[in-house]
């Protein structure tokens, strides 16, 4: 027979978590700290009172209960705790404790409403272990509202309390969220460890070329000996360091120059020529480029002969889906080929060929992160009628879904008669209506009541045309759901200030190439100057060359750091375990007329 547990009194329990506490101050008050009592003993204890002793029980009970992984039990112990009644000590520990459950429960913003609390302000006074908690959850907390540059401050403050593992964690963590910053957020004048960490960033993205950038790190090394990323190199750089690649001194650009896909291989020639003359403008001794005309090969057999007859290293292309997957369907390729397109099926190629493209569907979860991001939960999409809008609705749905938004509805958008209907289905404004009529039938008279929309839908996910988007924006407004938040792709955005055009796609936010919304870039203006639509919607397919050419001499670090990024024209690109470069894009919103170009989220 097992023995029952004498219960202990509420002044004994108390004594032995007090006997365990750390008190920097009468002020301050008692650091709870879990005695050698189970969670049903300390809340029996507890019982009903409010006494302090009572409270510090409580609250014993739920870190506990966090501690052993019960999040609702740990909630709802907390919950019991009035919190202005509780010593600073106590409610910086209780405010630490909510926001942990906040985040685990997927509630960051609520978990940095906790974190806000004013006592606060007197974490410094508490021992080390509780600074070091709740700043880490306040650096974590941070990350996950898409705030990497303030995570990154607060981790750098807390690693001089840190040592060991705990210490070399933060590290590595600290380099995974500077290296993912904007080049906008890595400038900094401060003299301090941040303002190393984002050097050291900086120096890592600014080799053209491997070689470059490791001689790049070695000299930040050396200025900054004893900087703490120095004395223990995050492992992406020790790995990078590492690498060895041979020289590339010849491509071969393969494009079609005559039929359906001419215009486009020209404008991707154009870009990968003009990053190729900027190189040369730096004094840099960039690759012989050699081309050829994938229209006017017998197969890609006689091409990959001619190819290596020639030297050549990198094979850049082909443009054509047919092309690129009959090189998919190879078990191997006598040289590393960079396609500029996406094979179907999404299925592995050889190890030597790479994919690179335009993909709607990145923009597509792009548009799920950012709304994700944001801060909604419930989506509605509207795309076109076709394979295309199908496509790019699988794929926002595919992540949408995996970061646990619902998506309440989709229409498929395509005569614009029905898009008034469409709209109205979508936000069930028929139901509104025919309650409006029932009530009326009911009563007898006529009834004042304007149709009311669902209110269960955050957002509007939209993939459309210029001239879709403008009809819709206004139909919106028109069914009563022009407050809804709208995140599109770039493709209603054709690169020109028409100011009426704009108008009529107010408020509406989208994702778009660096190049077409960065009208400084150097490259760009040089690029416009000498092709005027460079500047338009085929901007895009400029940026693709400029990019195709700036991860050719890159895509054997991509491969083998998978962290690694390249801060292109055509988007922020990372490698896939499938090797198909994906694109995270800026972000902008139509504004009175403007393209006014939104604030960085964490890449």
């Amino acid at each position: 027979m097992i023995a029952r547990l004498r219960p202990l009194s509420i002044a004994c329990l108390a004594g032995l978590i007090a006997a365990c506490a750390n008190v920097p101050s009468s002020t301050l008050g008692e650091l709870p700290r879990t005695p050698q009592a189970s969670i049903e003993q300390m809340l029996q204890q507890a019982g009903d009172s409010t006494s302090p002793q009572a409270q510090l029980l409580r609250l014993s009970a739920a870190d506990l209960a966090y501690q052993q992984g019960d999040l609702p039990r740990a909630s709802t112990v907390l919950q019991q705790i009035a919190l202005e009644t509780l010593p600073p000590a106590q409610q910086i520990f209780a405010s630490t404790l909510r926001a942990e459950l906040d985040l685990a429960a997927g509630k960051p913003k609520a978990a940095l409403r906790a974190l806000a609390h004013p006592s606060f302000e007197r974490l410094s006074e508490l021992p080390v272990a509780q600074q070091v908690r709740s700043q880490l959850v306040r650096a974590r907390v941070l990350e996950a509202t898409d705030q990497p540059l303030a995570a990154a401050r607060e981790r750098v403050f807390v690693a001089p309390l840190l040592s060991g593992t705990s210490a070399q964690d933060n590290q590595e963590r600290i380099w995974s969220l500077v290296s993912t910053l904007p080049d906008s957020q890595l400038q900094t004048a401060q003299g301090d460890d941040l303002s190393g960490w984002l050097a050291l960033a900086r120096t890592a993205k600014s080799g053209a070329t491997l070689e470059q950038q490791q001689q790049a790190i070695e000299q930040w090394l050396a200025q900054n000996p004893n900087h703490p990323a120095a004395l223990q190199l995050p492992q992406a750089l020790i790995d990078l360091r590492k690498l060895s690649s041979q020289p590339l001194t010849e491509i071969a650009l393969l494009l079609p120059q005559d039929g359906q896909l001419a215009s486009v291989a020209r404008a991707l020639r154009d870009g990968f020529l003009a990053a190729h003359y900027q190189a040369q403008q730096a004094g840099q001794n960039p690759p012989n480029i050699q081309l050829f005309d994938s229209t006017r090969i017998g197969s890609l057999d006689e091409f990959y002969r001619q190819a290596q007859a020639s030297g050549v290293q990198l094979v850049v292309g082909p443009l054509e889906k047919t092309l690129v997957n009959q090189l998919s369907n190879r078990e191997q390729l006598p040289i590393t080929t960079l396609a500029l397109n996406y094979s179907e099926g999404g299925q592995e190629g050889p190890n030597q060929l790479f994919q690179f493209g335009l993909a709607a569907e990145d923009e597509a979860r792009e548009v799920a992160r950012r709304a994700w991001a944001d801060g909604h939960r419930r989506a509605v999409a509207l795309v076109p009628k076709g394979e295309w809008g199908e496509r790019v609705l699988s794929a926002f749905r595919q992540d949408w879904d995996a970061q646990g938004g619902s998506l309440l509805g989709a229409e498929y958008v395509d005569q614009p008669v029905e898009l008034a209907k469409q709209i109205a289905e979508l936000f069930q404004l028929r139901q509104s209506e025919a309650r409006a009529r029932r009530l009326q039938n009911t009563l007898g008279s006529s009834v004042a009541a304007a149709p009311s929309r669902r209110r269960d839908v955050d957002f509007i996910f939209l993939a459309a045309t210029p001239q879709q988007a403008q009809q819709i924006k206004p139909t919106l407004a028109f069914q009563y759901a022009g407050d809804v938040p709208v995140y599109a792709t770039s493709h209603l955005y054709t690169g020109s200030h028409n100011q009426a055009q704009l108008l009529d796609m107010q408020g509406i936010q989208f994702c778009e190439t660096p190049w077409l919304l960065n009208a400084e870039d150097p490259l760009r203006q040089q690029a416009s100057s000498q092709w005027p639509q460079a500047a338009g919607s085929l901007g895009r397919l400029y940026a693709m060359g400029v990019d195709a050419y700036r991860l050719a001499p890159r895509l054997n670090q991509l491969k083998t750091l998978p962290e690694s990024r390249i801060d292109g024209l055509s988007g922020n690109l990372s490698l896939t375990p499938n090797q198909r470069v994906q694109r995270q894009l800026p972000w902008a919103e139509f504004r009175d007329g403007q393209v006014l170009r939104l604030p960085d989220h964490s890449l």
